[in-house]
């Protein structure tokens, strides 16, 4: 992990942590961008880098779990709670609602620090889904008309002249299609078109007739 690539947001309105943990995180050759509200926070510029961010829950304008719930909507990076105040419910809360962690203060630099890497680690995970997601997305798109019928028939297990009768058409044209589906969206076998199809969430409205050749 490189200084470059990847960012820590802390969101705290005490200056002294703020420069606290700046120092730490530089020490660990991590990049910070600090905020002293929330609202500074949601309105500033963020680089588009795997991210973690620190947050701590008594904020000037808004409790740092109702910042929780309000991004929870959108892509943000994974939270690490930090507070003076914490209480279970709280925390059981921050962590429902998809917290990597709950530091009550004082915490060690060693706990903060496993939890900002994991938080890191989980983004980078999350923007890898959401690229291959929108690679897959960027495929589909690619399919004809009559490839995007054909899909769904195929994943749905009709062989191919029952999915060939329920087009209308003949099953060497269908074999066709079917190819090309493989193909375009790089599917190495039906089972892998299957997965493809499922993450894309292609509704699958046919199912192999009993007794079909």
């Amino acid at each position: 992990m490189t200084i470059d690539d990847h960012i820590v947001f802390i969101v705290d309105d005490d200056e002294r942590i703020r420069e606290a943990l700046g120092d730490l995180l530089d020490s660990h050759g991590m990049r910070a961008i600090a905020f002293g509200s929330a609202g500074d926070y949601v309105r500033a510029d963020k680089p588009d880098s795997p991210a973690c961010l620190i947050l701590d829950i008594e904020l000037p304008d808004i409790n740092g779990l109702d910042l929780q719930r309000q991004i929870a909507e959108g892509d943000h990076p994974p939270i690490v709670f930090i507070t003076g105040h914490g209480d279970i419910p709280s925390s059981v809360r921050a962590i429902k609602h998809g917290a990597v962690d709950f530091l009550t203060k004082p915490f060690s630099d060693a706990d903060l620090m496993a939890a900002i890497h994991a938080a890191i680690a989980q983004d980078r995970e999350k923007r890898a889904e959401r690229a291959e997601l929108g690679a897959l997305k960027q495929r589909y798109l690619e399919l004809t008309p009559r490839e995007r019928e054909v899909l769904p028939l195929v994943v749905s297990g009709l062989l191919n002249k029952q999915a060939a009768a329920e087009l209308g058409i003949s099953e060497v044209t269908l074999q066709i299609h079917r190819r090309n589906v493989m193909q375009k969206m790089a599917a190495a076998s039906l089972a892998d078109l299957v997965r493809i199809a499922e993450r894309l969430e292609i509704p699958v409205t046919h199912s192999r007739r009993v007794g079909g050749n």
